[in-house]
């Protein structure tokens, strides 16, 4: 016997009851990881049509998560993405682009042996299996030195020895490592500068290590995010040009941690990383079909 109330199934059958849910697939990928519970979650989408900002923004909103990946199958082979924060969508995200590309190769939406062409608001962004890895084709984003905002520093409690800034982020270099890590924002001070986020970064102790940051955007509702692939999309010709090579090894010092190979290429950086998936479900609120996935103000 199958009763039906709302999205809920309840099948009854030889004393025994069990839910089947009815709605959106999800899937909780962490990224720039090979083991779970590190890196950086990402929770993805992939959607059968267009639906509404209000509800991409609710799914972010619930899953708590730095970004919720939203994808569009084309019928040109490629697929349209969107991240949304907990609060607000953004132009740019590596990890969750990585998470996008592993489910649609895991869970068989496309071959995963192909390459995936994402339309995004920083344009086509590639993404390529490389074995276990991926490797992200992103625009590089070099930070202009600049003077720091009233009350960055303040929110920080840092000295940076340099302090640039590209379109979306302030980036500071901090005399070393141990500096990186000791650094404890207030994030109710940071959250009233306008900006999306600020990087902080120093030459790494390790040897096998470039260079180590961490990345603060609590006005996007993000107080420290565990990996941010785009801040090395501004990290990578930024340390290129010191260290004076294009290919480097890059460590994210939050409390999950990760690691990045990351490469200058012109204007491009690439990004490498792996990904393992750690939840799969529905949401029992399926997506409301839209016209177009109009963005506001475009």
């Amino acid at each position: 016997m199958v009763e039906r109330s709302g999205r809920i199934v309840i099948e009854r059958s030889l004393g025994y009851s069990k839910l089947v849910t009815m709605g959106q697939r999800i899937t909780v990928v962490d990224a720039f990881t090979h083991v779970a519970f590190a890196g950086n979650p990402a929770a993805v989408c992939v959607l059968s049509e267009p639906t509404t900002e209000a509800w991409m923004q609710s799914v972010a909103s619930e899953m708590k998560h730095s970004e919720t990946a939203f994808c569009v199958l084309r019928t040109d082979g490629s697929v349209e993405l969107r991240w949304f924060t907990p609060t607000r969508e953004v132009r740019l995200c590596g990890h969750a682009t990585l998470a996008a590309a592993h489910v649609l190769w895991e869970e068989g939406w496309l071959a995963p042996n192909k390459g995936v062409r994402f339309s995004t608001l920083s344009g086509e962004l590639i993404a390529t299996p490389l074995g276990r890895q991926v490797e992200l084709d992103f625009p590089a984003r070099p930070a202009s030195e600049t003077s720091a905002p009233a009350g960055l520093l303040e929110s920080l409690g840092v000295s940076p020895t340099w302090i640039g800034r590209d379109d979306d982020d302030y980036l500071l270099l901090l005399a070393n490592e141990e500096a990186v890590r000791a650094c404890s924002p207030s994030f109710a001070a940071l959250a009233e500068i306008d900006i999306r986020g600020v990087t902080i970064t120093a030459p790494a102790d390790h040897d096998q290590i470039d260079f180590v940051s961490r990345f603060f955007a609590p006005r996007f509702g993000i107080d420290e995010d565990p990996v941010t692939g785009s801040a090395h999309c501004a990290l990578a010709p930024f340390w290129a040009s010191r260290l004076g090579k294009t290919d480097l090894t890059a460590r994210q010092l939050s409390a999950r941690g990760g690691e990045l190979d990351v490469a200058l290429r012109g204007d491009r950086v690439t990004l490498r990383g792996t990904c393992i998936t750690t939840l799969r479900g529905n949401l029992t609120e399926s997506a409301p079909r839209a016209s177009s996935w109009s963005r506001e103000g475009s």
